[in-house]
């Protein structure tokens, strides 16, 4: 039994958001340690240590994430050696790493002064296992002591993770004879009730395997989890499971990679057309772009694109007819399409999407409400426009309209094209 402890005030009003949690849990449900607890404490000495001696009381390893730092109000390792009644000594081996660090950050900022209180984070409990952070100056720690752990990470994300993948995950993964080994098959142009429908009697009969669904913003997450000795077990237990729900949703799915997201995958299939793409956004004022060139490597397939916030622009820069707009408005089937073929020409580019809608809070009437979207999509001059209809605020709206715009695109050049994914 696992239980996170994440410290710092600055968690509690606010002013950062806790991440640190939400990634050792997934890390330790895949290493098979049940997480039954989280916390997050100030920097506080007492509200600490009752944290703490609470945690260790009622699980196995307790895992602590932040306060390791120089400044005294950082207080995690001398709470913890409190609690465990371990004496703080200086490491050698850390001193000299501190030193190396500090050595080099003078002479790359010669105008700050180095001050003495970093080597604080020199000192350790009395028989502690060191973490080198090569990311930081703060190291790492575990603490062994009566069959209870505590490990202690610095709070920096950057230094976080690639400690405990490197250091930390290799340890824990010698205390559990299991392991959770997990797989993700990722839909899109589907709802979660649909989808969790057509997969209800293999949840019905699961055992081990199990399915999860998961509602994402545009997609469907379902994650296939195995009970295991060992990873190469889990993946043979969960290979037909996979196997079934590419069968059962086909096209819908657009990875089983679990790092990949929807406008990765919109930007493979471009690659693997040797096709280019281009955007004509209203509602969305460059979101759809913004998501596209996210992707390392978009520009072989992303040139331009075109945020037409306005009529006058949409005619413009687009092409999009006066009568059209007069005639249907902007929100509608017919400037959507227009939207879509005049990107496609003004770019030279192979795929244009276009997306024009209100996205509230103010502009909708009982004809057009607000969450009324049309997008557009012309694959080599074949050009088609949906209707949709999101809910929520402004914010969900527009995302809602991206991922729906990213879907459609994709549908489009898998119907248009012969190379598949």
């Amino acid at each position: 039994i696992a239980e996170l402890v994440a410290v710092g005030t600055e968690i509690l009003l606010g002013n950062i958001v806790n991440t640190n949690s939400a990634y050792l849990s997934e890390k330790c449900a895949q290493l098979g340690l049940s997480v039954y607890y989280e916390s997050v404490v100030g920097d506080n000495r007492d509200r600490m240590k009752a944290v703490i001696a609470s945690a260790l009381d009622r699980s196995d390893v307790v895992i602590l994430s932040g306060g390791l730092g120089p400044t005294e109000d950082d207080l995690t390792k001398e709470v913890c050696a409190e609690v465990m009644g371990l004496p703080l000594s200086e490491d050698p081996h850390s001193r000299k790493r501190i030193e190396r660090y500090m050595k080099e950050y003078k002479k790359n900022h010669p105008d700050r002064r180095v001050t003495s209180n970093n080597y604080k984070q020199a000192q350790v409990p009395e028989g502690a296992i060191v973490l080198d952070n090569h990311n930081g100056t703060a190291p790492g720690l575990i603490l062994e002591e009566n069959g209870k752990r505590m490990i202690l990470l610095p709070g920096p994300p950057n230094e976080l993770h690639p400690l405990f993948e490197q250091q930390v995950k290799p340890y824990l993964q010698k205390l559990s004879p299991e392991i959770f080994y997990s797989r993700t098959v990722k839909l899109c142009g589907i709802g979660e009730s649909k989808a969790a429908a057509m997969i209800q009697d293999m949840i019905d009969a699961q055992t081990n395997p199990t399915i999860a669904p998961y509602a994402k913003t545009g997609e469907v997450h379902l994650r296939v989890t195995a009970r295991a000795k060992d990873e190469q077990e889990g993946k043979k237990l969960v290979k037909p499971v996979i196997r079934e729900l590419k069968k059962r949703f086909g096209e819908m799915v657009y990875t089983t990679k679990e790092e990949r997201t929807l406008e990765e995958a919109v930007v493979k299939l471009l690659k693997k057309n040797k096709m280019s793409i281009t955007c004509a956004e209203s509602c969305t004022g460059g979101l759809l772009a913004g998501r596209i060139v996210n992707v390392a490597g978009a520009s072989s397939v992303f040139q331009t694109g075109y945020v037409t916030y306005a009529n006058q622009a949409k005619r413009r820069l687009l092409g999009v007819k006066k009568s059209t707009l007069r005639e249907f408005g902007a929100v509608s089937t017919q400037t959507a399409k227009e939207m879509a073929s005049g990107a496609l020409a003004a770019a030279k580019a192979d795929v244009a999407v276009s997306i024009t809608g209100i996205a509230g809070p103010d502009g909708g009437t009982a004809r057009k409400p607000v969450g009324l979207v049309y997008i557009g999509c012309s694959v080599q001059g074949h050009t088609i426009a949906q209707e949709y209809r999101f809910s929520g605020n402004r914010e969900k709206i527009r995302d809602n309209a991206v991922s729906a715009a990213l879907t459609l695109t994709r549908r489009c050049i898998l119907e248009n094209c012969s190379k598949k994914e």
